[in-house]
């Protein structure tokens, strides 16, 4: 992993595994279009303002992480062509990735995403399809089956489907965040989420949870699924988050921040890396929440889902620019964000992140 701050090192001990956060999912490589004045209309040519170009699906998440400086490990297929070979390159050696349990697939094209973000939000077309299987089947020792010992393992749930590595993962110690999908079917039966029972904490969205829990209020909705996990988290969009401890009865509530979104594309999975970091680094509730909207938020200030993640020099210079402000609603983000003047160093100046751009495979001068 880079060099960087280790948001853990205060409670790192002997004997702790070598694996922060394991993860496993599809990789895609994400071809994002910004600056679309409307969504495309059939029949037309539409032009967009700016491109970038960067590792998708799973591997927004496992940036996020790995740029908070988790040691982070992902299981993933990868194609043997130029794009698997640019998003392999890109985690493992930009980003410091542990791609050991990774295996590249001949003959199997990359899954690819291509995303248009407009008026605050993003339509995404892909394609690709399903990568053949590993050459041994689960038996509760071997990855993507079963991940190594590791302090945390983020799974995104499919409804009606289960994971037997999460019931294993679960065994071994490791604390599992899960966020899960739409469910195309429209059952959205609370029974299809019977994974919950080996997690700690459930991060869905506010529609999400309130179709999940039969419930027209998110907040209740959150209340209600702390019954089924020991941290459910809602997410309620421009309105901030809201979480529920289901063992200690607390709450916490943070607004959103404002800021210019140029594309919200993987901002949710920055948010549970944020929240995944505060929350093995056994910061008080309502300091995770905060963080994981603050992660959020500067994410969709850059293209991409993966390259836009913050670091901590964007975490940095955020606090300098907020502590430097006057009294009035900044002044309210300096008593919610004052936690940060323990977490960073003085004068924190890591090397600069890698950004999406807008094409891969440039030759370097020779």
């Amino acid at each position: 992993m880079p060099p960087g701050l280790d948001p853990l090192a205060g409670v790192r001990a002997d004997g702790d595994p070598r694996t922060d956060v394991y993860l496993t999912g599809t990789v895609f490589l994400d071809i994002i279009f910004t600056g679309l004045d409307s969504a495309p209309v059939r029949g037309t040519e539409s032009w967009a303002r700016g491109m970038g170009s960067s590792p998708g699906g799973v591997a927004n998440m496992a940036t996020a992480l790995a740029r908070l400086g988790l040691r982070t490990s992902l299981a993933a297929a990868f194609g043997d062509d130029k794009y698997g070979e640019y998003c392999w390159e890109a985690l493992e050696e930009g980003e410091g990735i542990d791609l050991s349990l990774s295996r590249t697939v001949p003959g199997w094209h990359s899954p690819v995403t291509v995303s248009m973000a407009y008026e605050g939000e993003r339509t995404m077309v892909s394609h690709g399809h399903q990568a053949p299987p590993p050459d041994f089947t689960f038996d509760g020792r071997h990855a993507p089956g079963c991940p190594p010992p590791s302090r945390a393992c983020v799974a995104s749930l499919v409804p009606g489907r289960r994971e037997p590595w999460l019931e294993c993962a679960a065994g071994r110690g490791s604390r599992i965040f899960a966020d899960v999908g739409w469910d195309d079917s429209g059952r959205w039966d609370p029974a299809d989420l019977a994974d919950l029972e080996h997690c700690e904490a459930f991060l869905p969205n506010a529609e999400e949870a309130m179709r999940y829990t039969r419930t027209t209020c998110p907040r209740a909705a959150a209340r209600k699924l702390a019954d089924r996990v020991p941290l459910a988290v809602v997410t309620l969009g421009s309105e901030g988050a809201y979480a529920v401890d289901g063992r200690t009865g607390e709450t916490a509530e943070v607004p959103a921040i404002a800021v210019e979104a140029l594309d919200p594309t993987g901002a949710g999975d920055v948010f549970v890396a944020g929240f995944v970091t505060g929350t093995l680094a056994d910061w008080p509730l309502t300091d995770r929440l905060a963080f994981a909207g603050l992660s959020a938020a500067l994410s969709v200030q850059e293209f991409g889902g993966s390259l836009s993640a913050p670091g901590w020099a964007e975490i940095a210079a955020w606090w300098q620019q907020v502590r430097l402000c006057e009294a009035g609603a900044p002044g309210a983000l300096r008593r919610q964000y004052a936690f940060l003047d323990e977490v960073l160093p003085a004068a924190y100046r890591p090397a600069p992140l890698a950004r999406a751009v807008p094409t891969i495979g440039f030759r370097r001068p020779a």
